[in-house]
């Protein structure tokens, strides 16, 4: 596969939020790519099709690990998604560049992507979406920080909103990837599409984009085709509109951790289920809710999340 770093850009005649759009940022999911890909050559053809569509503002797409994107593994070395962090930076910044391992260079070399994005453009506002698949299937949703913009435009998207993830795992975009630590007010979004390999996981990573798009002002909702709302409103029927994570398995290579197999995202369970065994035995459930994200891949260092509806 051959990959470059920046692979969309679209800039609108009117000045607007600039929104920066990630995606491969663990290297097996490629739906998000595919997405940013085909969201450029919407915005490309919509001017000619649509002789009154403006755009407002600055579409960047981006890939997180490239390394990992060309080799269609999830990460290298270690998992991209858990360094981003100040210390973290400052040692990548203050070491050689022969001595990074792949995904240190990787962080580097976003980071220092990003912050040109937003020199260049000089942006009021700042949507960073982060798009992601999951290895099980089932229901798509958002994962957002804790400050109301983020919520607000995150509801937008015809999906659920997970709240409380973040303080179960750390060093991810989202927690760094905000106002504080970027210059200027930023709304952070992760969008998890479907499963990997999911071929509809294309469609409703675009549909998210696009729903982001009009939430900030980006689009206008005249120029949004009912199509998109309707593709993640049919995948989200009988799902709960807010739910809060309550339970984080986190595990490591030497756990030997097997997740039962057949669950899927927002799958009720109870208390006491067998949900997986590692090489201590039974892996079970401590109480009734939904089981998130249960791990059916050999990478990774979550097992799975409950969350309960709120």
């Amino acid at each position: 596969m051959k990959l470059k770093r920046k692979i969309a850009e679209f800039t609108g005649k009117n000045k607007g939020p600039l929104f920066l759009c990630v995606a491969g940022m663990h290297g097996n999911e490629h739906a998000g790519i595919k997405a940013i890909e085909l969201m450029q050559m919407m915005l490309e053809v919509e001017p000619i099709t649509n002789p009154e569509f403006e755009f407002n503002g600055r579409f960047v797409g981006m890939v997180g690990n490239v390394k990992a994107s060309k080799k269609d593994v999830r990460f290298l070395v270690k998992d991209i998604n858990r360094q981003w962090n100040y210390q973290n930076l400052d040692r990548i910044f203050h070491t050689p560049e022969k001595d990074l391992d792949p995904e240190d260079q990787e962080v580097k070399e976003l980071w220092v992507a990003v912050n040109m994005e937003i020199q260049a453009y000089q942006p009021e506002l700042l949507v960073f979406l982060d798009l992601h698949t999951t290895s099980a299937y089932g229901g798509i949703y958002s994962i957002t920080p804790e400050d109301p913009e983020s919520i607000q435009v995150a509801q937008a998207i015809t999906a659920p909103v997970v709240r409380g993830l973040l303080e179960g795992v750390s060093g991810t975009t989202l927690h760094f990837f905000n106002t504080k630590n970027l210059g200027v007010k930023t709304i952070s979004i992760c969008f998890e599409s479907g499963q990997h390999a999911e071929a509809l996981s294309i469609n409703r990573a675009i549909a998210a984009i696009v729903s982001c798009m009009k939430a900030v002002g980006s689009v206008k909702s005249s120029d949004v085709e009912n199509q998109h709302d309707n593709i993640l409103s049919e995948y989200s029927t009988n799902l709960p509109k807010v739910t809060k994570v309550v339970y984080h398995h986190p595990i490591t290579s030497a756990d030997e951790f097997v997740m039962k197999p057949g669950y899927t995202n927002f799958q009720p369970i109870k208390k006491s289920e067998h949900l997986a065994d590692d090489k201590r035995g039974k892996v079970l459930s401590p109480m009734d809710g939904r089981i998130l994200m249960p791990l059916y891949q050999k990478l990774g260092s979550d097992g799975f999340f409950i969350v309960q509806d709120c």
